[in-house]
């Protein structure tokens, strides 16, 4: 029970809440305060001690659970040596540890470790470091300048990363800031162009992008895609075979390949990485949420030896950039002991598990309710996209909010949501258990029913 003190502790924070926190990608006129004070495995607890099951990983980033003990112990332990050592000119044994875990962990070719703060960090140095490398080869290419992306595509929301994100919503506002780029249609396997199949959509996706390699890939220094799964855009899920065939036409056309691993990097798809699944190496990786567990703030990217190279010597050949946090020591310990849980606990045999189950909740107990139009899922990775009309795929009136009213009435039934528009989305932490699972459906269940 709440007494009067701590209800009043709490509406006072409430208050400050919505006058002093300007919160993310949140119209602050509408915000209604969720406060939460703790967080155990795969539960918050907010501040009127209500459990809630974290649905969605606090927004991707957490793998392993709230408060893991590994975790926990391995930042206490790193406090008592030091807390912070800059990367401008100097180091510490425990990022050097973990650029080296890195290296042995990420796909062939992926030695050099750039480290900065968020997953748009990461695509913002991988876009310089991509447009430095072509200036800078024995055999100059300057006029590489561009780059291609997908439509609908999210990179963060640094002005680079917004550039090449694809998000109308986002960046419409700072169009006179941005820089051109090339976009190319998304795969979207569910929305298909009218008179492809889903057994044409890989060749007719590549096709289309050939045809602008081809016409353009002497001005592109790089392509820059999430792969299996685009995030932001709606969870869109792409053909089997795409990816793959990205990687061959940049190879083809000269064009480096930077994978934004951000969100479906470190188990989310089922793999370690969404790379694996269909055996591509990238130029460039970029990394983050997952990279600490969820618990700090740390982004990495990660670079062949080839791009590497082309910044070793005097002067210029120096990449002039750098945060004051990168490769933070304490997020360094956060990390190493995230990849140690995933050998020790098998995270990807419970990933397997556990996709398999909600798999098939999902197809049992959601997908004929006359709102759902589709369910995809890589993983632990399920996107539910409401539709006005299932047989002609019409989406919902926007202004509605259908999506978020399912996503509020699932609080009642103890699991916390957050959907993009008309898409909900489950994504819970990797360690999310069966019994946990079900209440997540059992929530969107009755979420859609209250409709």
């Amino acid at each position: 029970m709440t007494s009067q003190d701590e209800f009043s502790d709490a509406q006072q924070l409430a208050d400050w809440d919505r006058e002093h926190v300007w919160h993310a990608f949140t119209q602050m006129q509408d915000y209604e305060p969720l406060i939460v004070t703790h967080a155990s495995g795969c539960v918050l607890t907010d501040i009127e001690g209500r459990e809630l099951i974290d649905g969605v990983s606090s927004v991707w980033c957490n793998v392993h659970g709230h408060r893991h003990p590994v975790i926990d112990s391995a930042i206490r332990e790193q406090l008592n040596k030091v807390a912070h050592v800059t990367s401008l000119g100097m180091s510490n044994p425990t990022t050097i540890e973990l650029a080296r875990r890195l290296a042995e962990i990420t796909p062939d070719g992926l030695e050099h470790t750039f480290f900065s703060g968020d997953g748009a960090s990461s695509v913002e140095v991988a876009l310089k470091m991509a447009f430095q490398y072509w200036h800078q080869r024995e055999d100059p290419r300057p006029q590489k300048n561009t780059y291609i992306a997908l439509g609908s595509a999210y990179h963060g929301d640094t002005l680079g990363s917004v550039s090449v994100g694809g998000v109308a919503r986002f960046h419409e506002m700072f169009e006179p800031l941005l820089f051109n780029v090339i976009r190319v249609d998304n795969p979207n396997t569910y929305r298909l162009p009218e008179g492809v199949s889903a057994t044409d959509a890989t060749a007719y996706y590549l096709d289309k992008l050939e045809s602008t390699l081809a016409t353009h890939h002497q001005q592109v220094a790089a392509m820059v895609i999430e792969p299996l799964v685009q995030g932001a855009a709606g969870l869109i899920m792409q053909p089997e075979g795409y990816l793959r065939g990205v990687r061959e036409l940049t190879r083809k056309y000269d064009v480096l390949l930077i994978a934004d691993e951000v969100a479906v990097g470190f188990g989310r798809t089922g793999k370690m990485f969404a790379c694996e699944h269909e055996s591509v190496n990238p130029d460039i990786m970029c990394l983050a949420k997952g990279l600490t567990g969820g618990y700090l703030a740390m982004s990495a990217t990660i670079a062949t030896t080839e791009i590497w190279n082309t910044f070793l010597g005097s002067g210029l050949k120096t990449f002039y950039h750098g945060h004051t946090y990168a490769g933070n020591p304490l997020a360094a310990a956060a990390a190493l002991a995230t990849l140690d849980i995933f050998h020790d606990e098998a995270t990807l045999e419970n990933v397997a598990t556990r996709s398999q189950e909600l798999r098939e909740a999902l197809e049992t107990r959601i997908a004929s309710h006359p709102l759902v139009g589709n369910i995809r899922q890589r993983g632990l990775i399920a996107a539910i996209e409401l539709v006005a009309d299932k047989a002609t795929k019409d989406p919902l009136n926007a202004t509605l909010g259908t999506g978020y009213k399912v996503c509020q009435a699932a609080l009642d039934k103890g699991v916390w949501l957050r959907p993009l528009r008309d898409t909900l989305v489950i994504m819970p932490p990797l360690s999310i258990n069966q019994q946990q699972l079900q209440q997540i459906v059992d929530a969107v269940d009755y979420g859609l029913n209250q409709l």
